[in-house]
């Protein structure tokens, strides 16, 4: 549906909010609800006491596979959804899981984890789309540690540019995602 053309890579290398490399204290800074990216941030917000609302993950990270402690700390059968997701692309599977299951989460919902076969990189732009105002993305930046992006409609801006310059049906997606064109 939609692919990251190289010119748009750059836009990615910074984060796009706070780092953190302590998960309580994350949580302490983060709205509700949370919706988490990546094997890593996920494993490292449950073993600070919080089961995301939404978790996107793919098994692998920086593209090598998670090892077998997180792996297995994820691999919880109850509330999951698999989608396919190719590598530097937003598709529809996954847009349409995660406007799906994030516009539902928190409150008295039961969390639950999207597990993306090939790439969930790029999933915090459609989830900050999706999610409402108040609540928190968080993902992972190599080597830094964990992103918190507090949704405002700033954010969401920011978030919608970025997606509205990649290479693709970009109408197709706003509309996978629930979000007028």
């Amino acid at each position: 549906m939609l692919s990251l053309p190289s010119d748009l890579r750059g836009a990615f290398k910074q984060p796009f909010g706070p780092v953190y490399t302590d998960a309580t204290a994350l949580l302490s800074d983060a709205g509700r609800p949370v919706i988490a990216v990546g094997d890593v941030v996920t494993y490292h917000l449950r073993a600070a006491g919080h089961h995301p609302a939404v978790s996107v993950i793919d098994g692998r990270t920086e593209r090598e596979a998670v090892d077998a402690e997180i792996r297995q700390a994820l691999s919880d059968p109850d509330n999951r959804l698999n989608v396919q997701n190719d590598p530097g692309t937003l598709e529809e599977p996954l847009l349409t899981a995660l406007a799906d299951t994030v516009t539902t989460a928190g409150g008295d919902a039961d969390p639950v984890t999207i597990v993306v076969d090939g790439e969930e990189d790029l999933a915090p732009l459609p989830a900050v789309l999706v999610a409402p105002v108040g609540a928190t993305v968080v993902y992972g930046q190599p080597g830094e540690g964990m992103v918190r992006v507090a949704v405002t409609p700033a954010s969401r801006s920011e978030m919608r540019s970025l997606l509205e310059r990649m290479s693709g049906d970009v109408a197709g997606a706003l509309a996978a995602l629930g979000i007028d064109g």
